[in-house]
């Protein structure tokens, strides 16, 4: 059985990109949860604001760490607090259960890419294999 040959793309560098991508979103989602917080739990200084600002504040950070190998446990930490502050505000915590229910498809994602580079059944994989195996006409 031969080894997997070498990606010149790293396909784990595209799935990073889209890690970032939905912890932006959920950046956005979160603030969008403030006005609510102004109208109904005493302003954007209250607890439950704080708390708000503080999960936006580290989801922002999280995207400068998504290639660490601790990102994706710290990721699913935040979630279940973001869970947990369902107590806090329960539209908080629909916003955890959503979004947590979109990293666990993430990570399923991440998985199944995993093993296919591991298999060498990836496109890039595929074609560059070919283009080994064709013969150099000079």
């Amino acid at each position: 059985m031969t080894t997997p040959a070498p990606l010149k793309k790293d396909p784990m560098k595209a799935f990073r990109g889209i890690m970032a991508g939905t912890l932006i979103l959920e950046v956005i989602v979160v603030a969008l949860a403030l006005p609510v917080i102004a109208k109904l739990h005493g302003g954007v200084t209250s607890l439950v604001g704080w708390v708000a600002f503080g999960f936006i504040a580290v989801f922002i950070a999280m995207c400068a760490f998504v290639r660490k190998p601790w990102a994706i446990p710290t990721v699913v930490g935040l979630h279940v607090l973001l869970i947990a502050s369902w107590l806090l505000l329960p539209a908080m915590g629909v916003i955890g259960v959503i979004f947590g229910l979109v990293w666990a498809y993430l990570l399923w994602l991440r998985r199944d890419l995993l093993k296919r580079m591991a298999q060498g059944r990836l496109p890039a994989q595929q074609q560059q294999q070919e283009s080994e195996q064709a013969p150099k006409s000079e």
